[in-house]
């Protein structure tokens, strides 16, 4: 009896639990380009290229190793363009009786599956290091569910950067040696490009006939198969990763890499596992190339944020996307899409975003992320922009940075306060500042940063709800020790921001 075998377009790994259970001489794979997760959100081109190009090559790949693939293209004239469709049609084709699937980073791809009139068998996804299972033990029963103790039981559980049963260099965490301002006179190795192939070009062709979206497509730099992304994390590792931890939130302008690793992407897909990542990176500092600060402040954003992420994702399930704590209901500033602006970071941020569908995470957060929140956007708006956006953007690792992280949509679960700040963050992790339009020291009038307004204007509306955070009550007593004059200007000044939002003038 034949069964097919799922393999979705984030699930290019060798070994994935579907292709494990699998018998490669009767069953076969089934693999589908289609519209409906194409355009289940206006992906960025770049990113909807990668997957594409990275499918292909990888189907290449099973069939080079004996597998029976059936491959549907988008331009398939027989194509249904949805996962279910291609599935019945496969079924129809072959006479299978079961589906064998890895469990999706998507709840609406899970309910799919569940929707199928075939008996489905959904595998969890053990590519992560902390399984469903264990990350819903670890949370039972905790008020808190903070990521610093969940990082220190997954070093434990790796041994990665252990000596003994104690962390190496005597701490948990460096944070104090990292995320320092980036100098701009400092000579930075860029990431390679990579160069395209035939695949990669019939795909390039293919989008930008079929896609038109906020984002460029080319030049298309990005590896598409399990060598190049190999590559990529040799190159990181010898030429960036010493200088990762001091670097990893400044912003420079013309600078968009700086010294990060630019691995992400091809981790999502599983074109690389988390644990030789990390193991490659310990290495590094094993032998000496590398400071300790800036492994750990790597590894930590693996085994720690990464997996701790997508625990909350799997505990809270497809509840946590319809989150809004805050009650904020503003629509996404034209801004986000390419709209005219007078901000310097948002242009650079945006602009980035735009150019390679990448940005850091500190421009995610700090700058989109934090101007977004200020002004009170719904945050299922801001969802569905982050998931659009960027190559590395999967709902399980995408929802509960935006959602939780960014936005404080989920009320304090992933976060004990909300990410937000005034310019004076950004002025001092980044250049940008400089030649804004905006003068970043004013506080009130014409000139006046818009974050700092927006920031006390944040604050304000959200007293009841944020004033008894201890995290937070320096910062109320700040506002409250200020002359009311003052206050009344701040808060004026930013009703006038927002005014302009809500008509469509240039902020």
């Amino acid at each position: 009896m034949v069964r097919l075998v799922l393999v979705l377009g984030d699930q290019l790994t060798p070994d994935i639990a579907a292709l494990r259970a699998a018998d490669k001489a009767h069953d076969m794979v089934v693999m589908a380009e289609v519209m409906g997760e194409g355009t289940s959100v206006p992906h960025h081109p770049q990113k909807i290229a990668l997957i594409l190009s990275a499918m292909r090559k990888f189907a290449v790949w099973l069939r080079e190793k004996g597998w029976q693939v059936a491959y549907s293209r988008l331009d398939d004239p027989e194509n249904s363009q949805s996962i279910q469709g291609e599935i019945l049609r496969r079924a129809s084709e072959t006479g299978a009786v079961e589906v064998l699937a890895t469990k999706p980073g998507e709840w609406r791809l899970v309910a799919a599956l569940q929707d199928i009139p075939l008996p489905v068998r959904v595998l969890e996804d053990d590519r992560f290091l902390c399984s469903e299972a264990e990350f819903a033990a670890w949370a039972g029963g905790r008020k808190q569910l903070r990521m610093e103790w969940f990082y220190r039981d997954m070093r434990r559980k790796t041994g990665l950067l252990m000596e003994g049963d104690q962390p190496a260099g005597g701490q948990w965490n460096f944070d104090h040696d990292n995320r320092k301002p980036a100098k701009a006179d400092l000579l930075r190795p860029r990431p390679s490009d990579f160069a395209t192939d035939a695949i990669v070009e019939e795909v390039l062709d293919l989008v930008e006939k079929r896609f038109d979206r906020f984002g460029r497509l080319r030049p298309f730099r990005w590896a598409t198969d399990r060598a190049g992304a190999l590559a990529a994390l040799a190159e990181f590792v010898a030429d960036r990763l010493p200088r990762f931890g001091e670097e990893q939130d400044a912003m420079l302008e013309g600078e968009p890499f700086l010294s990060h690793a630019l691995l992400s992407p091809y981790l999502n897909l599983g074109l690389l596992s988390p644990m030789e990542v990390c193991r490659a990176v310990e290495d590094a500092w094993k032998a000496g190339r590398v400071p300790l600060a800036a492994a750990e402040g790597f590894i930590r954003q693996i085994i720690g944020w990464r997996e701790y992420v997508r625990g909350i994702w799997g505990l809270r399930g497809p509840d946590y996307l319809q989150g809004n704590a805050l009650g904020h209901d503003r629509k996404l500033p034209p801004v986000y899409w390419g709209g005219e602006t007078r901000m310097a970071c948002m242009k650079a941020a945006v602009g980035q975003t735009r150019d390679l569908a990448y940005a850091h995470h500190i421009q995610r957060l700090m700058v989109t992320g934090n101007f977004a929140l200020l002004v009170g956007v719904d945050p299922a708006e801001v969802h569905e922009w982050y998931l659009s956006v960027y190559i590395d953007a999967f709902e399980w690792v995408e929802a509960p940075n935006t959602l939780g992280m960014s936005q404080f949509a989920d009320g304090g679960l992933l976060g004990s306060k909300p990410y937000v700040s005034s310019g004076a963050y950004i002025d001092r992790m980044s250049d940008h500042c400089g030649a804004c339009h905006y003068r970043v020291k004013e506080k009130t009038g014409e000139r006046a940063c818009p974050f700092n307004l927006l920031y006390w204007h944040f604050l304000d509306r959200h007293r009841d709800r944020f004033r008894p955070n201890p995290r937070m009550a320096q910062m109320y007593r700040v506002w409250d020790n200020m002359a009311a004059d003052h206050r009344a200007r701040v808060l004026a000044g930013a009703g006038a921001v927002l005014a302009r939002l809500e008509t469509g003038e240039v902020v």
